[in-house]
């Protein structure tokens, strides 16, 4: 039996501890507090595409909260790329869509708010314009992945989800189990017959033709953490049922102690598949992105 392809993070000195690095056609979960380095670990995975498949990866913003998460900041700083954001709220451009060059490079598809949106949080007509909202731009969701899917992406980093207490209150949660199990794992001709309906036939050759092997596609998702030091996330259970239960690969990135500083380190809580570091793996941000250090923790 071949060994799964393994896909570089892009953060100098990590894959060698990952066994070579993450599985291909898998998912992987970073989980960590806000500013802890979670949009640049996954601006460098998206960019390590260019290398390993020929194309960079893409980005689905789920954020909720006004804070920007800087993908097109951070491309532009660390790899001179620049991103073109597709608007959710533009309706897709169906007829000719196996032409178009480009897809987009990133879509944000929910309006920002000054606070997380959570099913018991919010009064009933309130959560279902959210879930009318969602529905809305899904078709926008859908042609994003897909299209770039078909143009030969392989990587697709999800960004922006918030701490819950169980993952069925989340309306970014609900949006991403759509998006990973109807689109980013299902038969790519089923994928086209979601998004063009009834005029499937009229694309159906194009779509054939346009086939991938889901396998193949590569899924980052960032979660945002309540815990901010490492040591605490590392305690916290991976419940059964949770997405992370789920996930091929956890990776949690939190602060640490280190005498009378305070460091950032990463943790692999999951690593299907391979042997991995075992250890605390002390990281640092630069204009480069991360980038582990050799030094041992004490």
């Amino acid at each position: 039996m071949n060994a799964a392809k393994r896909l570089s993070t892009g953060v100098p000195g990590l894959d060698e501890r990952l066994g070579g690095g993450l599985v291909g056609g898998a998912l992987t979960v970073l989980v960590g507090a806000t500013g802890i380095g979670k949009t640049q670990f996954g601006v460098q995975f998206a960019q390590s595409g260019e290398s390993d498949e020929g194309t960079p990866g893409v980005f689905f913003d789920m954020s909720v909260r006004g804070d920007s998460q800087s993908h097109a900041e951070y491309a532009a700083r660390m790899f001179s790329r620049q991103i073109e954001q597709i608007d959710a709220d533009a309706t897709p451009d169906l007829e000719d869509f196996f032409a178009r060059p480009s897809h987009g490079h990133y879509l944000r598809v929910f309006d920002h708010r000054s606070r997380r949106i959570t099913r018991s949080g919010e009064d009933f007509f309130t959560w279902h314009e959210w879930q009318a909202q969602m529905n809305a731009r899904m078709t926008a969701a859908i042609a994003f992945v897909y299209g770039n899917l078909v143009r030969g992406v392989r990587r697709i980093v999800i960004d922006g989800v918030e701490p819950v207490d169980r993952p069925s209150e989340s309306i970014q949660f609900e949006m991403f189990e759509y998006l990973y199990h109807q689109v980013l794992r299902k038969d790519p001709e089923w994928v086209a017959r979601d998004l063009f309906r009834q005029h499937y036939r009229r694309h159906a050759d194009a779509a054939a033709h346009h086939r991938y092997d889901p396998q193949s596609v590569a899924c980052l998702l960032s979660v945002t953490s309540r815990e901010t030091m490492l040591e605490d996330l590392i305690s916290r259970s991976l419940d059964e049922g949770d997405v992370l239960s789920g996930a091929n690969t956890v990776i949690l990135l939190g602060k640490i102690r280190q005498g009378t500083r305070i460091g950032r380190a990463l943790y692999v809580a999951k690593h299907r598949g391979s042997a991995c570091a075992d250890d605390v793996i002390p990281f640092a941000i630069d204009d480069s992105g991360l980038r582990v250090i050799d030094d041992a923790v004490a």
